[in-house]
């Protein structure tokens, strides 16, 4: 992918490539795609544009919401 941005967003191999511009996302379904082409998951997980997997990183995910209870008080 070119990046037109100015300055331009670091590139898929740089250390802090997850600071590139989002150019399309899709919060249903938990996932961004970045300028440089690398996809990143809610849960801080991350898609390199060369199909590398970068794990999630500890502590820094979105904390899942309890489901409601129903009138049982069965989850």
């Amino acid at each position: 992918m070119l990046c037109v941005h100015v300055p331009p967003c670091p590139g898929a191999a740089q250390t802090d490539h997850d600071a590139a511009r989002v150019v399309a996302t899709h919060p249903e379904q938990g996932w961004s795609l970045l300028c440089n082409g690398v996809v990143t998951f809610d849960d801080t997980g991350e898609l390199l544009p060369d199909g590398r997997a970068v794990a999630p990183r500890p502590g820094a995910g979105v904390a899942l919401k309890s489901r409601p209870r129903t009138a049982t008080g069965v989850r």
